[in-house]
């Protein structure tokens, strides 16, 4: 590891500099996400530019230097990029997120501890790989991308990832039809006020849509993905209209605001029972509390009465429940919450989709390491 100490320079120059950096990179995170959805989108591709070059600039005015060498390369790439000779992709989004929170820790440890210790081996083989990236080799970007994540995070690189073997960053298909992207981007904005009332971690909507997404596709016979995301937006929607001090309540509920808690289920589907589009997604939220022996709500039935998609979801909320509760239950590990849901659950979640989440898990978690 190599240690940098910066000259010394006035408090207030830093914390501007702190507040910033803080602000550009939640900035950058949102730009990312929202050019998942519309990745060739100029405005928001000069707008991820700008903080780079931003952020680029006000370390070399304080003279954090060891970062500016590393973020000019990512800046030549984004310049690429809004020039329309790089496609936006996930590996790109992967690089500029990891690279942010290397940047954001550097800059915090500098002004806090006065001194900031960092890998400039994997610094250095990153640049290496970055400036192999140019307009005339467009057909190795995705996997010079690649390279470069790893790299960045001190990993060894084997070999392009199948994007299937991916995380979605957000739930909206990638191919949904132009009539119905934009039904699907509103039901994405209205979970985000929603989250925020009932008290869930900001971004739980995504989270669920995106997994769904991914276990989804390694069925041989997967449920229509424009009807599974809407689903995963809409299925709490009914939680904003139920009083806070029960949705809140620390202590066991009673059977009168159990009741009253279940009946979200019927309030998140009569929000949208009038458009006809969303007859699937519908289904899905209004059964995606059931289980397959029938012990579950709000009508019990049985496995082969719940469709598919609902059984799906069931698995995927509470999922995301373990691992980002939103009481102040402790959060499971990823690995946890998966032998959680298989020991708490067995019998009540679908078996076949159950093996599929595993799947999915096991690819997932395996990268992650």
């Amino acid at each position: 590891m190599t240690v940098f100490t910066p000259e010394e320079v006035d408090e207030d120059i830093l914390g501007d500099l702190k507040e910033e950096i803080v602000e550009l990179h939640e900035a950058s995170e949102q730009t990312l996400i929202e050019l998942e959805l519309t990745p060739q989108d100029k405005d928001l591709q000069r707008a991820l530019f700008r903080s780079i070059h931003t952020i680029k600039g006000d370390l070399g005015l304080v003279g954090f230097l060891p970062m500016v060498g590393v973020l000019q390369h990512l800046e030549d790439i984004l310049d690429l990029m809004r020039k329309g000779e790089l496609s936006y992709t996930s590996q790109l989004s992967d690089l500029v997120l990891k690279l942010m929170d290397i940047v954001s820790k550097f800059v915090g440890d500098c002004i806090n501890s006065g001194k900031a210790e960092f890998d400039g081996n994997a610094i250095e083989n990153t640049i290496e790989v970055i400036e192999s990236v140019s307009a005339s080799n467009k057909s190795e970007h995705e996997a010079l991308l690649e390279k470069a994540v790893y790299a960045l995070t001190n990993q060894v690189w084997v070999a392009a990832q199948d994007q299937h073997d991916r995380i979605p960053k957000t739930g909206v298909p990638k191919d949904i039809s132009t009539e119905l992207q934009p039904d699907v981007l509103f039901f994405r904005e209205l979970m985000r006020p929603i989250e925020k009332r009932i008290g869930y971690p900001e971004g739980r909507g995504d989270q669920v849509a995106a997994l769904a997404l991914f276990i989804n596709r390694l069925s041989e016979e997967p449920v229509a993905e424009e009807q599974l995301a809407v689903a995963c937006y809409a299925h709490d929607f009914g939680m904003a209209f139920m009083p806070r001090d029960i949705i809140n309540k620390k202590t066991k509920l009673d059977k009168m605001e159990e009741n009253l808690l279940r009946s979200h289920v019927y309030k998140s589907t009569r929000l949208i029972e009038h458009l006809n589009a969303w007859d699937g997604a519908r289904k899905i939220i209004m059964q995606h509390h059931e289980y397959i022996d029938g012990s579950g709500f709000p009508l019990g039935i049985k496995s082969e009465d719940i469709c598919e998609g609902a059984k799906l979801l069931a698995i995927i909320d509470r999922y995301v429940s373990l691992i980002q509760p939103s009481n102040e239950q402790i959060a499971l590990s990823e690995v946890d919450a998966v032998i959680y849901l298989n020991k708490e659950y067995k019998g009540k979640l679908s078996g076949s989709w159950l093996r599929l989440f595993n799947k999915g898990m096991t690819t997932h978690l395996k990268t992650q390491h």
